[in-house]
C-alpha cells in the first residue's frame, strides 16, 4: 500500500473511508485518462483538480472528470463570476503546496473554495489524487464532496 498522504489523513481525522491506491508514474503523460487505464476505473470515475481563478471568487478548486474539459462559462457561473481562468502551471505548486499530476484539493496549503463537477455524484466509488504523483484516494463521492465543502455544479464538456 502507498504511504499515507496529507490528504488521506485530512480523511483520517474527518472519519471518512477510503483506499489508497498507487500507480506507476509516467513524467512524459501525468494525465488523467492515463492514471484511470492504470488504476483500472472508467475515465469518468477519476477526477482531475484544476486550480482555476476568478475576477471575483479568486482562486478556487475545479474537479472534473479525465476524459472532459472544463467549461469556463459553467465554472463561472457555480461561482457566480463573469469570468474566470486556469492559473499559470507556475502558480500551481505555490499556491497549493502540490506538483501537476499530484494537486488535490483534500489538504491544500490554503482552503480554496472547491467545485466539483455534477456527473461524480453517480457513481458509488471516485478516484482523486492522494496529493502525490503515483497515489490515488478511492472514496465516495459524497464524502468527497463533504471533506472538501465542495459545491456541486455541471462543469465538463466533452472535449472538441
Amino acid at each position: 500500500m502507498p504511504d499515507k498522504t496529507n490528504a488521506a489523513r485530512a480523511l483520517d481525522r474527518l472519519k471518512i473511508r477510503y483506499t489508497l491506491v498507487g500507480y506507476e508514474v509516467d513524467l512524459a503523460d501525468l494525465s488523467a485518462e492515463t492514471v484511470a487505464r492504470k488504476i483500472g476505473l472508467a475515465e469518468a470515475q477519476v477526477l482531475k483538480t484544476l486550480v482555476v481563478r476568478g475576477e471575483r471568487a479568486g482562486v478556487f478548486f475545479a474537479v472534473v472528470p479525465a476524459g472532459r474539459e472544463l467549461d469556463l462559462k459553467a465554472a463561472a457561473r457555480a461561482m457566480s463570476d463573469k469570468k474566470v481562468a486556469p492559473v499559470a502551471l507556475k502558480e500551481v505548486e505555490p499556491l497549493t503546496g502540490y506538483v501537476r499530476g499530484g494537486v488535490t484539493a483534500l489538504a491544500s496549503k490554503k482552503g480554496f473554495p472547491v467545485v466539483v463537477d455534477e456527473s461524480a455524484l453517480v457513481f458509488d466509488v471516485v478516484s482523486v489524487s492522494a496529493g502525490v504523483r503515483g497515489t490515488q484516494i478511492l472514496l465516495a463521492p459524497a464524502d468527497y464532496v463533504a471533506a472538501t465543502r465542495a459545491k456541486v455544479a455541471p462543469l465538463s464538456t466533452t472535449p472538441t
